[in-house]
């Protein structure tokens, strides 16, 4: 039976299995982002932040089998159907076959990967975040040296998904990740 799906249900469920710091940092830069994305398409904000915050349920248990242990504990857990849709849709390609069809599904999908370039970029920058601007994130994005792990081919896919360019998209997701700069041990190494 579904459970009502808020930030608070999804923060209870996701740190149940996630312990390790790099992980809960890595859901709270999509979470943010995900709040941008849903001002951005006129969405419910926090609904759009649980989905981000919990996208990587199972990664840290099952890292070689994503997604593959998520479906059922979050049905069991109550999560909404269209919740856990959007979850398994952001592995897409890779890991699921749950193709990304409504704003939030293809939201996620992107976000995933753009907000770890947007972090790399930010530690190396004396105001971290606090005064990044897309140009200089578009620079750094178009080096394929710099945070090479992230896959800038999924990105940009997830970008035409949303029918927006790349630089759109970072930039609503930068300036929704500004005011938590503190909260993302972003804010540069000038204090």
């Amino acid at each position: 039976m579904e459970r009502e799906f808020n930030l608070a249900r999804a923060k209870e469920l996701n740190d149940s299995q996630v312990k390790e710091a790099h992980l809960i940092l890595h859901a709270k830069n999509v979470m943010y982002a995900m709040g941008a994305m849903a001002d951005h398409f006129g969405e419910d904000r926090e609904r759009w932040m649980a989905v981000g915050y919990l996208h990587d349920y199972d990664y840290e248990q099952y890292p070689d089998a994503h997604l593959q242990h998520t479906e059922q504990p979050l049905t069991e857990a109550g999560v909404p159907r269209d919740v856990i849709r959007a979850i398994l849709s952001h592995g897409y390609g890779h890991c699921t076959d749950v193709k990304p069809e409504t704003n939030l599904e293809k939201s996620l999908f992107t976000v995933d990967e753009l907000t770890g370039i947007i972090q790399a970029c930010a530690r190396m920058r004396p105001l971290g975040i606090t005064d990044l601007e897309v140009r200089s994130f578009m620079k750094k994005f178009k080096d394929k040296r710099f945070a090479a792990k992230c896959d800038r081919e999924l990105i940009q896919r997830g970008c035409e998904m949303l029918g927006l360019p790349v630089s759109a998209v970072a930039e609503i997701c930068i300036e929704g990740m500004k005011p938590y700069a503190e909260d993302l041990g972003l804010t540069g190494t000038e204090q």
